[in-house]
Parts: structure tokens; sequence; C-alpha cells
């Protein structure tokens, strides 16, 4: 037993960081030291509902105190203490979507999350209203796409937020939202570090003829930065999260924000010129700006750090399905044989080959598409491995091929990042399941986006550590130390991660690669269109 994270615990100096993602809500309890002293989680799905992607209200209450519960369970046996009083909670989930609630604080229809896509009218015309880019998964495309709809719950909506704000509106009473959740919401004003007024006049006066009595400005949460206090948890709130009785109200918490945030936090990723990857089931990178882009694009979704600094944000629907697909094909294969499997052997062996391959995978194509794409602008996805009779076919430029693929589309956002705007990074961290085996992940995605990838041994603790951070920050920054300095100094002091550079070869290859992607993209097209 850690007498240390026992008594950290008991003198209620430890910090709690919860995140809502979309298969697991995750609790995480750190120290004063930042470091993490136990853990708890609570597995979910989404639900399929008229059409719409939704968690239900009972879900999400069942899940988070579940989870806490799980928390809990581990407190006792790993410290044999209960939890009572705790220095900061912080609460963090998926961004967008719709939650949307009456005078009496009652939930007007199902909560909407971000895979929803049934606003690309609403996005549309947004978007160009703004003179900005907005996504199908923004808060303000739901809105906007309800009144298109002629949704009669519109009339009724007194309060707009987010997974994050409604969890912590609940616990704390106050209506409120972190800067970088805010940002994906509405646009937020780099200068004024709050919603955009222009837009906010500009969706007013669009929406004035259907005559609701309700202005955007009014049913929104209120905007804080990292480091400003968001309210404590009641009475209520306290028996809401811990149904055992055990949690004393009166903790402070920390501003709610979506998962974008907290990975960046996590990743040591909110300085400007510093940036990260995060590669699993889907990806995304989030470089942080020192000055706004020319003109929108609509491959690239503007938001902003916990502190407010703006982010430009590269989202690909897929990433490492389809190559895990293909890697269960050796593992068939080596069962086959009777020989025992052991998958980190089977990934790493394969990886470490593949590297062994031609810089451009030899004429080799694929494309990972299990769903749609919409940075290359396909609405659906057919999984794709193509050759020609000519092209170089081998274990390791096949491997390859599927390693290029799973990057190859957050590489066409990155480019225009980089190519077209000039945008200078110093630093980019990677996370996520593609960095798993040592090197290899690095290597790929440093050659896709030709830039120094780092990989920290603390990126697989993920966003829950990330808002447990964030709780920290409000309770233990000194007078006047920015989030970026706090981050340096308290948490990644010793963990700056391990580099890895491109080669010049890597890079050429991997731009033949896109090249032949890029004019390959027709047979996916016709590929969709094959009704099966």
């Amino acid at each position: 037993m850690n007498l240390d994270s026992k008594s950290t615990i008991e003198a209620g100096k430890a910090i709690l960081g919860i995140e809502f993602g979309s298969t697991r809500i995750k609790a995480v309890l750190i120290d004063q030291e930042n470091n993490p002293i136990a853990q708890g989680s609570h597995e979910w799905e989404n639900q399929l509902v008229d059409g719409l992607w939704t968690y239900s209200v009972e879900a999400i209450w069942y899940g988070l105190q579940d989870c806490y519960a799980d928390l809990r369970a581990n407190v006792k046996k790993l410290y044999d203490t209960e939890i009572e009083i705790l220095s900061a909670i912080g609460i963090s989930a998926m961004m967008h979507g719709y939650m949307a609630f009456n005078k009496k604080n009652e939930i007007l229809v199902p909560f909407r999350t971000w895979r929803n896509t049934n606003t690309a009218q609403a996005a549309a015309e947004l978007s160009e209203l703004f003179v900005y880019n907005i996504p199908l998964r923004w808060s303000i495309s739901h809105l906007y796409q309800a009144i298109l709809d002629k949704e009669e719950h519109v009339k009724d909506v007194d309060y707009l937020t987010t997974l994050a704000g409604y969890a912590h509106w609940q616990l704390t009473g106050t209506k409120v939202l972190g800067i970088g959740d805010a940002s994906g919401m509405i646009p937020v004003d780099p200068v004024t570090k709050n919603y955009s007024a222009e837009m906010m006049d500009k969706f007013d006066k669009l929406v004035s003829p259907k005559g609701y009595d309700w202005k955007l400005r009014d049913i929104l949460p209120q905007v804080l930065l990292a480091g400003e206090n968001a309210g404590f948890l009641t009475e209520e709130g306290a028996k809401k999260l811990d149904i055992s009785g055990h949690l004393k109200p009166g903790i402070p918490f920390c501003p709610p924000e979506g998962d974008a945030g907290t990975g960046m936090v996590a990743t040591n990723a909110v300085k400007q010129r510093t940036g990260n990857v995060s590669a699993g089931t889907s990806s995304f990178s989030m470089i942080v700006l020192e000055k706004d882009l020319s003109k929108p694009y609509e491959m690239i979704d503007m938001v902003t750090t916990p502190d407010g600094s703006l982010v430009a944000m590269v989202h690909c629907n897929n990433c490492t399905s389809d190559l895990n697909a293909w890697i269960g094909l050796f593992k068939e294969y080596q069962e086959l044989l009777g020989i025992p499997v052991d998958m980190n052997e089977v990934f790493g062996k394969l990886y470490n080959h593949a590297l062994t391959g031609n810089a451009d995978c030899g004429g080799l194509l694929s494309y990972n598409y299990i769903s749609g794409e919409p940075v290359t602008g396909l609405a659906e996805g057919r999984p794709l491995f193509v050759r020609s009779a000519n092209d170089k076919f081998n274990l390791a430029n096949f491997i390859r091929t599927h390693l290029y693929a799973s990057v190859g589309v957050l590489k066409i956002g990155n480019d225009i990042l980089f190519n077209e705007e000039k945008v200078k990074v110093d630093r980019i961290t990677g996370h996520g399941g593609l960095f798993k085996t040592k090197g290899v992940g690095q290597r790929i995605l440093a050659a896709a986006i030709n830039s120094p990838i780092s990989v920290m041994e603390t990126a697989g603790e993920g966003g829950a550590w990330g808002i447990a951070l964030l709780g920290s920050y409000l309770v233990n920054k000194e007078k006047g130390q920015s989030l970026a300095y706090f981050l340096d100094e308290k948490v990644f002091a010793d963990d700056s991660g391990v580099e890895v550079s491109p080669t010049v070869e890597d890079v050429a290859g991997f731009n033949t690669y896109i090249e032949n992607y890029k004019a390959g993209l027709g047979i996916e097209e016709a590929a969709v269109k094959l009704k099966r």
C-alpha cells in the first residue's frame, strides 16, 4: 500500500477527473504531483433511436454513478479508505451534439450526439452565413437543423449545452462551459474569448421570422477559461455522483471541457506551435495556431485550447480499423498452423517488417474507409486494397500501404495547414493505438506530415487524466501562471517523450503514395456506388 497516496486521499488533497468517452466513462484520481493514484470505469454504448444516435439521461447517470462506484471500490481495495473530500473535480465529455432543456430543466428531445449526420443542410447554410466552416456535429448545426425541420420543441428551448456541460450543471448548479468545449457549440472570438457576437447576431436575425422568444446568447452556457472557478459540488450533486453518501459537498470544479481539450492537456499540447495526433479507431490532429487561417476550409475545424488559443483540427472518421482487420488474417493463419498467438508479437513483427518495404509502398494502395470520410468527400465507405500487375507486391509493402492509409486522410488535411497556410510547429505528440508498437506508427506519421513526432510514457492516460490536470491547475497554479507553463513545469518536466524525425526518403515516398492515393479516389467512389 502506498501510504503517501492513502494520506493524500484522507487529507482531501486528491483531484478527480471524469470523462464521458463514446464507449467508456473513465474516472482518474490524481495526487498533488499530478500522478494517477486510482481509476474507475464504466462501459457503455450509444443507441440508434428514431434514426439518431443517443445516450439516454438514465444511461448517463447510471454510467457516471457506476464509474464513480468502481473508483471508490478500487480506492478501498488499494488504500483501505473512503473518498470523502477532494481538492477539485473536473468533468469532460465527447464534444458537440445537442442537449436542449425547457424552463423546468426537462430535456426536450433525447441527447443528439456528435455522430449524427442529419445536419448537412444546416451546416452548409450556416457555413455560408458565417463565412466560417461549421461542421455537421456542432451544436449550432443541430439547433438550426431542428428549426429547418420545424421541430415543435424548439420554441421551448431555455438552455442548450453539451454532455460535459450538462453533467457539470447537474452536479454544481452552474450553467458554464470551458472555452474548448464551447468552441464546438458555435465559433468563439479569439480576442474576446467568448462566443462570436457577430455570429450570434447573424443567427438571431436569420431565425427572427420564426418568432421564438429566446435569443441565442441567452440559451448558451457562460464561457470560462482554464483556471477559472466553475462552481462547487452541491449537496444534491454529491448524492448524484456518490450514491453511497460518503462524498461531501463544497468541492470546487474546474470548467467542464470537451475531449479534444483534455487530449491537448494530456499530451502537453496547449502552447502555440505545438500539436497532437490521436490515432485509433478514428483519428484527428490538433495544431495550436499563432494566428487565424487566411480563409475557411471545409476539412479543417477551428476550435480552441482550454485557455483560448485557436486550434486547427483535422478529423478523420477512419484510422486503424481496416489495418487491424488485415492483421487479424495473420492471426487466423497462425492459429491454422497451430502456433500460439501473441497479438503484440504479431503487430510488432508485421509493423517492423513494413519498414523494410519501399518508401512509396511499391505502388500499392489501400482505402481504409469502413465508414464515409468527409475530408475526401465520401458519404459512405468501402474498404479497398488496390494494385496493378506491375506493382511490387510483397508482405512489407502490403502492411506498409495499410499503415500509410491509416494516416493518409490526416495528411491531406494537414498538407493544407503546412503547405498552403505555412503553419509552423515545434512539436507534435502522438497518442492512441497506432503508436503501441514502438517507433513504427511514429515514423509513418512523421513521414506523412513531415514533422518530428513525440510519444510520451503518459500519453495512454487519456482525457480523464487531462481533465484532472485542469482541476489541478485550478487549485495548484501560482498567481499569473499560464496553463502551458503549469504543464511544462509541474506535469511534464520529466517526460518530454521519445521523438522520431522524418527521413527525406520516407517523406518523398509518402508524397508519391498520397498523389497516387488522390488519383485513385475515383475507384473508391465507384465502389461506394455499388449497392450491396
